[in-house]
């Protein structure tokens, strides 16, 4: 089995990657470990803006790779093959071009359940990955 993880890297993350660790093991599967970040600023329209700026989200992104490199270290340890991804654009086209790009069997990624006002007002990655998605997604309460 194929299994790509959508990772927020929020307080969702721990209890998304404990669900993964048991499928995996039960099912012997090959792991995608993915992190969307935020797109560049010239993505959405406007210019990067000041060098601070500019530093600031290359910071942020080396805090999110290393983050992730070391989820999927942790799942390794673990004997679960596992590949780490980071990639800048929208959050949903992201997780839905990933899993297709990857042939992957399962989805598997948290649900903030924010309840449907929020969702209507913001969206919800989550909705539009279940919305989108052609084959099984498994969702995560983000709350025990």
């Amino acid at each position: 089995m194929r299994i790509l993880v959508a990772l927020d890297l929020s307080t969702a993350t721990e209890r998304t990657l404990a669900t993964t660790i048991k499928l995996a093991r039960a099912t012997q599967s090959e792991v995608w470990l993915l992190h969307v970040a935020a797109p560049e600023p010239d993505f959405v329209g406007y210019t990067a803006g000041s060098k601070v700026v500019r530093d600031q989200v290359a910071h942020e992104h080396r805090e999110e790779h290393r983050q992730l490199q070391a989820h999927a270290q942790a799942l390794r340890d673990l004997g679960i093959d596992t590949t780490a991804l980071l990639i800048q654009g929208p959050s949903s086209e992201v997780i839905l071009g990933e899993a297709s790009r990857l042939a992957v069997d399962l989805v598997v990624m948290a649900t903030h359940g924010r309840g449907a006002l929020m969702d209507l007002v913001v969206g919800s990655v989550s909705h539009a990955v279940l919305a989108g998605s052609r084959i099984p997604v498994l969702m995560v309460p983000a709350r025990g």
